[in-house]
Order: C-alpha cells, then sequence, then structure tokens
C-alpha cells in the first residue's frame, strides 16, 4: 500500500509543491491499513485480480486519510498528533489542511473512476456509488455531524451505536464491498453475510478505539490518548466498564466471524482481521 500510494500521490516537485508535499505527509509512513486490509481480504473470498483491488484499496485508502485529516482540525476534534507525528495542520497549517483532505477525496475518486478499471461498467458505477455514499452525509460525515452534535451530553447504546455505523462502519463496509465488487457482481446471500460482518466489525473496531484511548498510551496510539473524555465525547466507556467493553468487541466478532464462517477457507483472512480488532494494541 506504500508504495502504490506513492506512486498515485503527485509528487512534492509538482505545482502546488506545498499542498502535494502535504498531501504526501499525512498518507505516507503510518496507519494500520484496515481498511485496504479488508479491500484484499474480501477481494480474495471472491478471486478478484490484485491490480483491480490494489486500485480500489487506494481509493477507500484515500478517503480514510481525508476524514483523518479533517477531523483533527481545531473546528472538528482539535487533534495535534497523528500516526506518530504532528497533525497536517500544525504541521503546516489549517489552510492546507483543508485543501489536503478536499484534494485526497477527489483523487479516490478519480481513481476509482479510471476507464477499464472494471470490465462491467454498471459494477464500476456502483463502486463509485458505493464509497461516495460511505463518505457523505448518509456515512462517515454524517457520522462526524452527530458526534460533534452529542459532545457533552450522553447517549444510549442505540444512539451511540448510530453514530459510529455512520462514522466508522460506513467505510469499513464500503471497503468490504469494494473488494467483494472487483471480482463481479454479488449475489444476494453473499452480499448479506458481507454486510453482517462488516457491521459487526466496523461497532467492534470502535469500542476497541474508546478502550485504548482510555487505557493505552500516546506513544503506542500515535494519537493523543484520553482525548475523548477530556472533550467530553460520547463513547462506550461512559456506558459500560472497560471489562464490559472488551466483552462486547468480542461478541461483534463472534458475530461478525459467524457471518462469514460458510465461506470457509475463502473467509480466512477477513475472519483473521476480525481476531485482529480486538487484539490490538494501536
Amino acid at each position: 500500500m506504500e508504495t502504490a500510494l506513492a506512486a498515485l500521490l503527485p509528487p512534492p516537485t509538482l505545482a502546488p509543491e506545498r499542498l502535494h508535499a502535504a498531501m504526501r505527509y499525512v498518507a505516507l509512513g503510518g496507519g494500520k491499513r484496515i481498511r485496504p486490509m479488508l479491500v484484499f481480504a474480501a477481494g480474495a473470498a471472491v478471486g478478484a485480480p490484485q491490480g483491480r483491488l490494489l486500485t480500489a484499496a487506494c481509493a477507500v485508502e484515500l478517503i480514510h486519510v481525508y476524514s483523518l485529516t479533517h477531523d483533527d482540525l481545531p473546528c472538528m476534534d482539535d487533534d495535534d498528533l497523528r500516526r506518530g507525528k504532528p497533525t497536517c495542520h500544525r504541521e503546516y497549517d489549517e489552510a492546507t489542511a483543508l485543501l489536503v483532505g478536499d484534494a485526497l477525496q477527489s483523487l479516490a475518486f478519480e481513481v476509482l473512476s479510471q476507464p477499464g478499471l472494471h470490465p462491467d461498467a454498471t459494477t464500476q458505477v456502483e463502486m463509485l456509488h458505493l464509497l461516495a455514499r460511505a463518505a457523505g452525509s448518509r456515512g462517515m460525515a454524517g457520522g462526524q455531524a452527530v458526534d460533534l452534535a452529542s459532545t457533552g451530553r450522553s447517549l444510549d447504546l442505540a444512539e451511540l451505536e448510530f453514530m459510529h455505523i455512520h462514522k466508522t462502519g460506513a467505510l469499513i463496509r464500503a471497503a468490504v464491498l469494494l473488494g467483494a465488487l472487483c471480482g463481479g457482481r454479488l449475489d444476494a446471500a453473499l452480499r448479506e453475510r458481507l454486510e453482517h460482518y462488516a457491521k459487526a466489525l466496523g461497532l467492534a473496531f470502535q469500542v476497541m478505539d474508546d478502550v485504548l484511548d482510555a487505557e493505552g498510551h500516546t506513544a503506542t496510539l500515535g494519537k493523543t490518548a484520553g482525548k475523548d473524555a477530556a472533550q467530553g465525547k460520547a463513547t462506550y466507556l461512559t456506558l459500560m466498564t472497560p471489562r464490559a467493553a472488551r466483552a462486547y468487541a468480542g461478541e461483534l466478532i463472534d458475530t461478525a466471524r459467524a457471518a462469514i464462517e460458510p465461506l470457509g477457507e475463502r473467509g480466512r483472512r477477513l475472519a483473521e482481521i476480525a481476531r485482529f480488532v480486538v487484539e490490538r494494541s494501536f
């Protein structure tokens, strides 16, 4: 992914040099790459070609990095550290960080819409539709809006999960479905299994994020630990103890793995990623 993104992003010697350097700064040299891994894992389940998967994985990661760049801005979560280095607006400035996010989002759709990416044009359009919806007001951006509006007040479990299904889960769902669509059109049964897997995995990922934010260390996480509590954010730990939250994440992962169990060996990578989500320390 690092090699592919480095080749895809405009070189820092190309005008406007500062913007292109900042785009590379946020996109390269760090991150778990969970969403690209999901693209490849879902693609492996259907035998999709690697080149097509790499393109789809880059598009998803560009959307994710754009969202992180904007989320860190003072008008959003106001963070100073991301992936173990200063956030974009700290290393550069706020205006550049805003433009970096805009440019990365545009590049994601440029990459995914390139002619000939998929032999079936209808499927390629469906892939674009999936990614656009996941990034918009009925997906990631909408979830961030709910997050901002809920700061300082209590949410019940249903409200909290509504927020995270959009803010975190939408792009995870898109990554899984994009990987599968790289192999061709999906039958209804397989799509339903992948949808169930992605929903449970996305929630478990957020539960563990909340636990690690409270219990982890900045040096390990690569971002400021304890920020959620300091900002009065609604998290799973405002509703349950860390031990209960870990147990809940485990239940969600069991649900995710059960959804893809009929895939057998074809779903092995998806199952391994699910296990990583609850065992990770960053």
